[in-house]
């Protein structure tokens, strides 16, 4: 049973791992790149992880597992935002594909 779980898990998150590499190269703009790199890519991370927790018994390799999925939550979208937030203050958005730009009054300039 466990292994048709985590041969569930490793499906799906193959699956949105490959979703998130179709939109890195389809989306128009870097914003809605940005969401693709870290969403999915995150959710199939995370999925994949789980088929690996559940194939695997030594307590230190599941914790090991549990690192690497925590560190990924924390760092993808801290980084997608920083990565934004510098693309923004660079002109580097496409601000016509943007439905509400509340940065506007921020760093408008004097």
């Amino acid at each position: 049973m466990l292994d048709a779980i985590a041969a569930v898990c490793l499906v799906l998150g193959a699956l949105l791992s490959l979703t998130a590499a179709i939109g890195l190269a389809r989306f128009p703009d870097l914003l809605s790149r940005l969401h693709t790199a870290t969403k999915p890519q995150v959710l199939g991370l995370l999925l994949i992880l789980v088929a690996v927790g559940l194939r695997i018994d030594e307590p230190l390799d599941i914790g090991i597992v549990v690192v690497i999925g925590i560190l990924q939550m924390v760092t993808s979208p801290v980084a997608a935002h920083m990565v934004g937030r510098a693309a923004y203050r660079t002109g580097q958005v496409r601000t016509d594909l943007l439905v509400t730009d509340e940065l506007v009054d921020e760093y408008r300039g004097p």
